[in-house]
């Protein structure tokens, strides 16, 4: 692993940095490897966490980061993303240049949709040189992490760098879901390859790999030119790890940032929530005792927008008809009605009936469940409703012909799933 930079300079320095810096959030991605759970939203507003958005995470460390100029650019399913954001975040102030704007694919120099993540931005080119950044912050809107960037901004400028790239160690085995950098001791990368089937591994560490966060950091005037000589080039792909990055590290400045603790050098919380048991397991990290998430930090929260609930309720305190949680996480509006929960996650306004068993499963946004169920390692999507004694996560071979079962075994329900088993056959 290259070695954990210093930390940069002053506050006030970092914040002159954060301040003249634009952060513009890659949020058009169809998020297949989710499967139904992306049928009708884009990944980034996928909830997570039993109250935000996946896309909070990121927007969360902007702010908390000091930037407060931020442009996030859509494409596929993008509105409930819009509608989550106009809600939430749209409290920064127009007359102090602050601003978080949603941007969707709108065919700006041609007729054409977004070809790759630099192609996205080469089509908003105009509107992001309009700001008049010093520093052009690029952020994937799908990772869970929580990350102070200003240090990796004033790291860019301290070294000179002309493209600073967030890295963090992952297994080998994962190297087909990311960008694979070769760096030196020093940080300075001397390979990129995108999603190899045989990446080059860590320095005596034949099981490790360095990764791309998907977050980079360039020079504005530098990123134009990059851009324009991309967009002019007919045999690219226009995307920042296939091309941008593999055609820079011979002739510019390229550094790596590792994305660790300052002191003790262990690597920081981050997770791609690409698939489903991916998703599946950084939700049900957080109901451990101690998660390496902490979602209860008041130094660096997660903001988002949730409608004003009610307290969560539990009800009836009766043998086999006791409503109960037990090491889970239940949000407001939720009422657990004569039903166990365990090491299960809720989010708001889920409805629980009597003698029912949830175990290690993660229930999104207006869930019913009804009486006499189970429902055990599942996803239940937002809007559905169980009926009475429906049995999940019991029979193998029945949840198999009903629904989506991973490898792992996790099963994924949706609304629609459930509704077309309710619909006679013709």
């Amino acid at each position: 692993m290259p070695r954990q930079p210093a930390r940069a300079s002053s506050g006030r320095y970092v914040s002159r940095l954060t301040g003249g810096t634009l952060a513009v959030i890659m949020a058009g991605g169809r998020g297949e490897r989710l499967k139904a759970l992306t049928e009708h939203r884009c990944k980034p507003a996928t909830p997570f966490g039993g109250k935000f958005r996946i896309v909070d995470f990121v927007l969360s460390n902007c702010v908390n980061s000091g930037i407060r100029q931020i442009s996030i650019l859509t494409q596929y399913k993008a509105q409930s993303l819009i509608q989550h954001v106009q809600r939430g975040w749209s409290y920064l102030r127009g007359e102090f240049g602050e601003f978080i704007e949603v941007i969707p694919a709108q065919q700006q120099v041609g007729p054409h949709w977004y070809r790759g993540t630099a192609d996205a931005v080469y089509q908003n080119l105009e509107l992001i040189l309009s700001h008049r950044p010093k520093h052009v912050l690029v952020l994937a809107g799908d990772h869970i992490y929580k990350m102070d960037y200003g240090p990796m901004i004033a790291y860019h400028v301290e070294k000179g760098a002309d493209i600073t790239v967030g890295v963090v160690e992952v297994p080998r085995d994962q190297s087909r879901h990311f960008g694979v950098l070769t760096a030196t001791e020093w940080n300075r990368v001397t390979a990129f390859d995108e999603k190899p089937a045989e990446p080059a591994t860590l320095p005596g560490r034949p099981d490790s790999i360095l990764a791309s966060m998907g977050i980079y950091v360039f020079n504005t005037k530098l990123l134009e030119r990059l851009l324009l000589e991309d967009a002019a080039d007919p045999k690219s792909a226009h995307d920042f790890g296939k091309d941008i990055l593999p055609k820079g590290i011979g002739k510019l400045q390229v550094f790596a940032y590792p994305f660790q603790d300052v002191k003790t050098r262990a690597q920081s919380y981050w997770r791609d929530v690409g698939t489903i048991d991916a998703y599946y397991d950084a939700n049900l990290e957080l109901v451990h005792v101690r998660p390496e998430l902490n979602i209860y930090d008041e130094e660096w929260p997660i903001w988002t927008y949730q409608e004003h609930q009610p307290p969560a309720k539990f009800i009836l305190d009766e043998d086999s008809r006791r409503g109960i949680a037990v090491n889970s996480m239940v949000s407001g509006g939720c009422i657990i009605s004569g039903a166990l929960v365990r090491e299960s996650l809720l989010f708001s306004n889920v409805r629980v009936e009597e003698r029912t068993l949830i175990e290690r499963s993660v229930i999104l946004p207006r869930v019913t469940i009804g009486a006499g169920c189970t429902v055990r390692h599942a996803i239940l999507d937002e809007g559905c409703v169980v009926p009475d004694d429906m049995h999940i996560g019991v029979d193998a071979a029945e949840d198999a012909r009903r629904f989506h079962v991973t490898e792992k075994g996790v099963v994924l329900v949706t609304a629609d799933m459930l509704r077309r088993l309710q619909t006679p056959a013709p």
